[in-house]
């Protein structure tokens, strides 16, 4: 490659030596012989006589005589042009020369041009095959590049496939292609991808503009070991739309504060970002991303006031979730049993399908396999648990012939202790209660993950699940009693007598205080789950440490806007010094008298959601132009992130990207690769 590259500068530059002097050579012949008219032409002693050179002569021979004024001599421009060896010729190359389609610089641009043309069909080819597979996120190289190799990778191989569609190309390449113009060394597919990253990201900062916008962080390793720190950014389009892009991956040395801040500084720096623009900023809440004195937020927060750090909203939801999940006894034995259920059913499935004694396929036993839940999402437990309600049935039946024709005392035992402990009425208890909490909060988890998430919204979502978990502990008991009572009854399961005592598993606690079973069941696990539940929410998602979101979700246009509250939103100018002044203050209050009276009246502004709905139709009503300072508070509430999901999403597509056949990509490629993949809506 080296050569080639040496071989074509090498080139280019005779070239560009060898037409520059014909060109100058051109000019001077082009522009005349110098025949000055005016000058007094000295006499010159020839023998006897004087003699000098009459002006006359130049009307005669006007093309080739010229008088050099300095040196008092007359000279046949021709020959001075390509010195006296040419002799008579001289006269035919100044005619040549003259003519424009006999030049040197018209043949060989000619003959250029052609080259142009069959450079370009390759270079075309490549972009295009290259654009596919990074679109897709597809590997390009083989294991074999070989002309013999039967699997030269995909990208030589797409190569081949264009040819065999067009003729035409196929004339021009692989092959058929000078040596140093194959356009399919790795070299060139990683300068092809590189342009694209480039152009997408033009697109994205060009966008991006002058607009406040919200930095989202967080490091994950690859799979060859390496720290990676993935950087979005989310902000407002002209449009009112709230966009996020992402912006690369950056390889970091440690996961320090201090290392994570200069890498941010790099990349703002290459792609002319101004951290003075930073509204807001979001991570998962590890201590060297949001610790109070030495992480990344305060960092952050200490160059500009105006960056806000919010903690992700649905890293709080799991956080709550797991709280009660480890802190509650009973319900901790029954994610852990639900876990053992799921790992012997997978195992006798597996052996099953090995035997010979199911089949699979599409359509059949798609749904013989339990959910199993994420260890990082714990809303994907509720689909575990209503998995496991729906097949409940089936699940006793195969731990129940698991046991009878197991080989071994350890699974006989072990199956008929799963079986004993799904037919207990504490079990299917606890396993209905955490359903019907599950269902509240995935709902939330679900609508917090999606990228147009406004944060006013995502408050409004989260009191909602508060209300709920309330009314399901104030009135809800019956209706569970009665929904385990009937499920106990559907399989055979026995009910407890209430008004008996209950008896707790294992050793009896001293000075234990007695109770009856309704008193535990209703008290000790229902009430005690979920005043938990509603305890972690409110500790995560305080009101009154939450003051900023509190005044922005006086801009919520549901219900009419119902919320609006103006002493709350001009509060939101001392939030922002830096996109207010003491006379924007002033204006504001102004502004907000007429834009209420405006929107309740207006009919383009009933029935909308949220604050994202009013910033599009302020934009498509160009209100934003009659109320600017109030867009620019809608601007800053949209630009405030609610979830780091998009992030993580860029971490699942860093794992299709950079795999165990691909795990030596070194970061530039990775973080071009990545980029056009994930940012494919903009590279198309």
């Amino acid at each position: 490659m080296e050569r080639e590259v040496y071989y074509v500068k090498n080139m280019k530059t005779q070239f560009h030596y060898f037409v520059s002097s014909l060109t100058f050579v051109f000019c001077i012949f082009a522009k005349g012989p110098c025949q000055p008219h005016n000058h007094d032409f000295h006499p010159t002693i020839f023998g006897n006589q004087n003699r000098r050179f009459n002006k006359v002569w130049f009307s005669g021979h006007s093309n080739w005589l010229e008088y050099n004024v300095s040196k008092d001599a007359a000279y046949y421009l021709c020959c001075y042009l390509f010195k006296p060896d040419i002799g008579g010729q001289s006269g035919g190359k100044c005619q040549d020369l003259m003519n424009q389609k006999q030049h040197i610089e018209t043949v060989v641009c000619k003959q250029s041009n052609q080259k142009k043309a069959r450079y370009k069909i390759r270079l075309n080819t490549s972009i295009e095959v290259a654009r596919y597979l990074s679109t897709q996120g597809l590997a390009f190289r083989g294991h074999g590049e070989s002309e013999s190799s039967n699997n030269p990778g995909n990208f030589i191989q797409l190569v081949k496939n264009f040819g065999r569609i067009n003729p035409d190309i196929k004339a021009l390449i692989l092959n058929n292609a000078p040596l140093n113009q194959k356009m399919t060394s790795p070299d060139i597919q990683k300068e092809i991808v590189n342009a694209f990253a480039m152009d997408i990201m033009n697109v994205i900062i060009s966008d991006l503009c002058d607009s406040p916008f919200c930095l989202m962080v967080d490091e994950a390793r690859d799979i060859s070991m390496k720290e990676q720190m993935a950087l979005l950014i989310r902000y407002v389009d002209k449009c009112g739309s709230v966009i996020e892009r992402f912006l690369g991956v950056e390889h970091v040395t440690d996961t320090s504060a201090l290392t994570l801040k200069a890498n941010i500084d790099n990349v703002f720096s290459r792609y002319g970002l101004s951290i003075s623009k930073l509204r807001g900023q979001g991570y998962d809440g590890a201590s060297n991303m949001r610790g109070q004195f030495n992480g990344l937020k305060t960092l952050i927060f200490n160059e500009n006031p105006s960056a806000y750090y919010i903690h992700c909203f649905a890293r709080q939801l799991q956080l709550a979730l797991v709280a009660v999940a480890r802190k509650h006894d009973h319900i901790s034995s029954l994610f852990d049993f639900t876990t053992r259920v799921l790992n012997k059913q997978s195992k006798e499935i597996l052996e099953a399908l090995d035997l010979g004694e199911i089949s699979t396929g599409r359509g059949l036993n798609q749904e013989t396999n339990l959910k199993r839940a994420g260890d990082t999402r714990w809303s994907s437990h509720y689909n575990t648990l209503l998995s496991l309600i729906n097949m409940f049935g089936a699940v006793i039946d195969v731990l129940e012939l698991i046991g009878g024709d197991a080989s071994s005392t350890s699974h006989r035992t072990e199956s008929q202790d799963i079986v004993d402990r799904l037919l207990s009425f504490d079990v299917l208890l606890s396993l209905f209660l955490m359903k019907k909490v599950l269902a509240i909060t995935n709902e939330l988890s679900q609508a917090l993950q999606r990228k147009d998430q406004d944060i006013v919204n995502a408050m409004t979502l989260v009191q909602v699940s508060k209300i709920q978990i309330q009314s399901l502990r104030e009135s809800g008991w019956s209706s569970l009693l009665d929904g385990v009572t009937t499920f106990c009854e559907k399989h055979g399961v026995d009910i407890p007598q209430m008004d008996a005592k209950y008896v707790a598993r294992g050793r009896r606690r001293r000075n234990e205080e007695e109770m009856t079973k309704l008193h535990y069941y209703k008290i000790e696990t229902f009430y005690i789950v979920l005043d938990m539940q509603l305890g972690e929410l409110n500790a995560r998602f305080s009101d009154s440490t939450m003051e900023l979101l509190m005044c922005f979700s006086c801009l919520d246009a549901s219900n009419s806007f119902s919320h609006y509250n103006k002493e709350k939103l001009l509060r939101l100018v001392d939030f922002y010094p830096k996109d207010f002044t003491e006379l924007d203050k002033c204006k504001l209050s102004d502004q907000l008298d007429n834009y209420i009276v405006d929107m309740r009246l207006s009919k383009d502004f009933f029935g909308l959601n949220g604050i994202t709905d009013l910033a599009r139709i302020m934009v498509e009503t160009r209100r934003n132009k009659v109320y600017p300072l109030v867009y620019m508070l809608l601007t800053l509430a949209l630009t405030l992130l609610v979830a780091t999901a998009t992030v993580e999403r860029a971490f699942s597509a860093m794992n299709i990207i950079k795999n165990g056949l691909r795990n030596r990509m070194n970061d530039e490629w990775l973080s071009d690769s990545l980029l056009v993949f994930i940012e494919r809506e903009v590279s198309t």
